[in-house]
């Protein structure tokens, strides 16, 4: 990243819908997206040589088929991400896919490094004098200063903001939305027997996501019976005070959880689904550092989240893999999102952002 670039660059366009809205995006972020695609450690190295393989080619051939035909519309954002970044679709395709290629993959070493899910950690909270949602963003190192804030409002009034990786769809991190639906996103680790070859993607699923209506809408669009992989989805609807968190599975499972005044944490791990899942110690590690905080105060949430003390598997991480890219915090009653820079128990503020959109 240059010295005068911003250290999280937003993209505000008025559009619409599909390849126009990922031809911006993709122009817009063509460096970027180049940067990220040629340092992703699988993309080169697995996921591309397994596409060029018998079993590979009839894996994507079916991940294309059933999402390009859910969610035409989303398929061809994707395709303009692709052209407006002057990067080969399949390269584009097979990030997105990335989490529901890797059950499928040879060896569990491979499925590891391709779609590994020890990555972010969220609070929720709903009182009567705090109601926020608190959220660290984890990735692997090499997407650092490969993110950026997609602001795009369209035609019929809808806009929203997304937290989005170099070259993916908006978003599978975080964002919110101009009819008040807010959401942050933990990987699950659900084994890789239980994925289902050819099923939707994770990221077209929470893409549909910025455009729920409210929170009974953003239920009906995560709870899919057809999804390849799991996902974790923490939801706030600022227009009506609910929040939950739900917890989905292929093969039409899934659990949703009302949050109200006892804070709950989650990492990258089921919690209240119960299903076949692969053991994950930097998420029980989480867990019980999570255990020793009240997760009462906004200040004790990020102390929480900027949490170091339990090596090898801290809350707030600093490498050499995985690091904490930024820390989000969503608060109810002032309608805001602010997000973090560092350690966020520093409370170094970035950005303030308001939840009311559009923006004059």
């Amino acid at each position: 990243m240059a010295a005068d670039e911003p250290w999280l660059p937003c993209l505000h366009v008025k559009t619409r819908r599909g390849y126009e809205l990922g031809h911006a995006i993709g122009k817009w972020f063509r460096g970027l997206i180049h940067s990220r695609f040629a340092s992703d450690p699988a993309l080169h190295s697995e996921l591309l040589p397994f596409a060029a393989t018998e079993d590979g080619e009839k894996l994507v051939a079916a991940l294309t088929s059933a999402n390009r035909e859910q969610f035409p519309v989303y398929f061809e954002e994707l395709r303009g991400t692709a052209d407006g970044a002057e990067v080969p679709f399949i390269q584009v395709f097979l990030i997105n896919m990335r989490k529901e290629i890797a059950p499928f993959l040879a060896t569990p070493i491979k499925r590891e490094k391709v779609g590994e899910a020890d990555q972010c950690s969220t609070i929720l909270l709903n009182t009567e004098s705090l109601a926020v949602i608190a959220h660290n963003e984890d990735a692997d190192v090499s997407l650092l200063n490969h993110a950026y804030l997609v602001h795009a409002e369209f035609e019929d009034g809808l806009s929203f903001v997304a937290y989005t990786y170099a070259g993916e769809l908006p978003s599978c991190a975080f964002g919110f939305n101009s009819h008040g639906v807010v959401f942050t996103l933990n990987a699950v680790p659900l084994a890789p027997e239980e994925a289902v070859a050819g099923g939707i993607c994770r990221n077209f699923i929470s893409r549909d996501l910025l455009e729920a209506s409210n929170h009974r809408d953003a239920l009906k669009r995560v709870c899919l019976s057809n999804r390849s992989v799991g996902h974790n989805y923490n939801i706030m609807d600022t227009n009506e005070g609910k929040m939950m968190t739900v917890e989905a599975a292929s093969k039409g499972r899934w659990s949703v959880k009302e949050i109200g005044a006892e804070p709950f944490f989650h990492a990258n791990m089921y919690v209240h689904l119960h299903v076949n899942q692969v053991a994950n110690e930097t998420s029980l590690y989480r867990h019980r550092c999570a255990d020793r905080y009240s997760k009462l105060s906004r200040d004790d949430m990020l102390s929480l989240l900027g949490d170091t003390t339990d090596e090898p598997y801290p809350v707030y991480m600093q490498g050499p893999k995985l690091v904490t890219l930024c820390t989000a915090v969503f608060d109810l009653y002032v309608l805001s999102c602010t997000i973090f820079q560092g350690n966020p128990e520093k409370q170094v503020v970035y950005s303030t952002l308001p939840l009311t959109l559009p923006w004059s």
